[in-house]
């Protein structure tokens, strides 16, 4: 069974918390609510989200501190943040949000179907992350019994069944990683976004390289 990706959202109103939830559900992720900068920090720090949609004007620590934060922890500063605003002062607070490590900054109201449409996508890479991760972690185990690099790809050799099922299980990654790609590229999507699809590829690309060269006859 795929787990499902955990999605924070941090708003110190009740209701603005439940509209978020009532656009998401549709996504059948885990939704996490956090009412203030602190909590969504206290969160944080045991589990792993794919995104998190952040409210910018939050009484004490406001969503630009909270974001600051997060960026700063090495477990949490490539989760991607979304800024959630009911005001708009201009390029100036706009471009705060971006330096503050957002990858995205939405007005409200916003159009429930683009938000959904957004956070779809960083769930879709969160996704691909985490069945890349596990393939690695498998064929990491397999090459940990030997004591040289020969060794240990004789004995994955050894074991062809486990062998084509890394390579059956890592072929469906790729083909969802590349269709992802292709949705991207013909939605202008964001720059982030895009960027941390190509860096998905390239590790896709690596780890083919290594199932490759452990297959019988690899040079």
């Amino acid at each position: 069974m795929v787990q499902k990706a955990k999605i924070l959202l941090v708003d110190d109103r009740p209701e603005n918390l439940l509209a978020l939830e009532a656009i998401l559900s549709a996504l059948d992720q885990t939704l996490v609510r956090a009412s203030s900068g602190e909590e969504a920090l206290k969160a944080l720090l045991t589990d792993d989200f794919a995104v998190i949609l952040l409210d910018v004007q939050m009484p004490g620590m406001d969503g630009f501190e909270t974001a600051a934060h997060i960026k700063r922890r090495e477990r949490t500063r490539d989760i991607p943040i979304i800024f959630l605003t009911a005001i708009n002062h201009g390029p100036h607070h706009t471009f705060r949000g971006y330096a503050a490590g957002a990858v995205d900054y939405i007005s409200k109201p916003f159009d429930p179907w683009v938000l959904r449409a957004k956070v779809s996508v960083f769930v879709e890479l969160y996704m691909k992350n985490c069945q890349l991760r596990e393939q690695a972690a498998l064929l990491r185990l397999q090459l940990e019994g030997g004591e040289s690099p020969e060794q240990n790809g004789a004995a994955v050799r050894e074991s062809p069944g486990l062998l084509a099922e890394l390579s059956a299980r890592l072929a469906a990654v790729e083909e969802q990683a590349e269709a992802l790609s292709k949705q991207l590229d013909d939605e202008s999507a964001d720059a982030a976004a895009v960027a941390t699809a190509a860096h998905l590829e390239r590790k896709l690309t690596g780890l083919r390289r290594a199932l490759d060269a452990l297959e019988p006859g690899a040079s």
